[in-house]
């Protein structure tokens, strides 16, 4: 009995041994996996750290200036990229620049912008959102020496009820750094166009100088054969010697005499001496002609009140000077809605195609 006992107590415990050694191994198999469950959140609180919040900062080969006034016209336009409220629309609209926002009370070096939407509810890209609040964008420009310039992008988003910040997970401030790179290749392809115009325009004026200066030597050349050619002719005529009559005939005239006396009693009429002039004449008119076209090609006239000579083809970029109504400008560059132009002074910039209009 003892013996069945001690051996169904041995069966006992040999049966409990595995099932206890089953169960501590299933204990430790999910121990590992929640560590592991642990690890994977953890690195993604990590990976999260790193996207949201980050913001955008970027050198560009631009000026200050340039890079300033596309800022500018970018947060003119009412629209935030790269986000949008629900699943209506493909950007957030309605947005107005302002110079300061409780979005981002902290103080940073450098020029400061803003864009900022009011009542925006649940925009896309911003951790945990899923309120109304302020979506707001923030520019910074810093220069970078003469020709480069460092351009800063955050976005984020505060909730009106809870105040709490929600930060971009990027997406905002890539979409809006890429508007404003193609605005700057804009630019970049529009200046290199408007020093190849000015080139060429250079080339063509130059040409012109040297064509009326060509003109001008010939027309006197040709004058002065007009004046020389008479007298040249009447002194030929006079050392001519005339035949010596014969007896019982009358005297003869000589070719040249005839032709000197021709030259001598009708200085009015038309002559084979006056001809180079009158082709200069009839060449003259043909360059005034020309150089006329050229011109109404190549220039206009400021519409009355007068216009504004813009830094770039934009409408929020600095005015250079106001040139008054009848004012000349030469046409550099020709774009759809703007004209790149060089005053008489030698001022070059930009107006709008509206603003000038055809020379009389």
């Amino acid at each position: 009995m003892d013996s069945r006992l001690g051996t169904s107590r041995t069966g006992r415990s040999s049966a409990r041994g595995p099932l206890a050694f089953v169960s501590l191994g299933a204990s430790k198999a999910g121990l590992g996996v929640l560590i592991l469950l642990a690890a994977i959140q953890l690195a993604a609180r990590d990976k999260d750290a790193l996207q949201y919040g980050a913001g955008l900062i970027v050198n560009v080969p631009f000026t200050e200036t340039e890079v300033t006034q596309v800022v500018q016209d970018v947060i003119q336009d009412g629209i935030i990229r790269g986000t949008k409220e629900y699943n209506k629309d493909e950007y957030v609209m309605g947005a107005t620049a302002v110079s300061t926002t409780r979005v981002f009370p902290e103080k940073i070096d450098g020029k400061v912008f803003y864009k900022v939407r009011l009542k925006a509810l649940d925009p896309r890209n911003f951790r945990d959102s899923g309120d109304s609040g302020t979506l707001a964008v923030r520019y910074v420009i810093q220069p970078q020496g003469s020709d480069h310039t460092v351009l800063r992008i955050d976005a984020r988003f505060v909730e009106d009820f809870r105040r709490i910040s929600h930060p971009s997970n990027g997406s905002v401030e890539s979409a809006e750094y890429k508007d404003i790179h193609d605005r700057l290749d804009s630019v970049a392809l529009m200046k290199s166009e408007t020093a190849e115009a000015e080139r060429e325009n250079q080339a063509a004026r130059e040409k012109m100088a040297a064509s009326k200066s060509a003109s001008a030597a010939q027309a006197s050349t040709a004058a002065t054969v007009a004046e020389v050619t008479p007298a040249t002719s009447v002194a030929t005529a006079a050392t001519t010697p005339a035949a010596e009559p014969t007896s019982g005939s009358m005297p003869s005239s000589s070719p040249s005499s005839t032709a000197a006396v021709s030259i001598v009693a009708q200085p009015g009429s038309t002559s084979a001496s006056q001809t180079p002039s009158a082709r200069v004449d009839d060449s003259s008119q043909s360059l005034e002609e020309h150089v006329k076209d050229l011109r109404r090609q190549v220039q206009r006239l400021v519409k009355a009140p007068g216009a504004p000579l813009k830094s770039a083809p934009f409408h929020t970029a600095s005015t250079l000077q106001s040139l008054k109504t009848g004012t000349e400008v030469l046409i550099v560059i020709s774009t759809p809605y703007w004209y790149g132009v060089e005053t008489h002074d030698g001022q070059h910039g930009w107006m709008l195609r509206d603003d000038l209009e055809l020379l009389p």
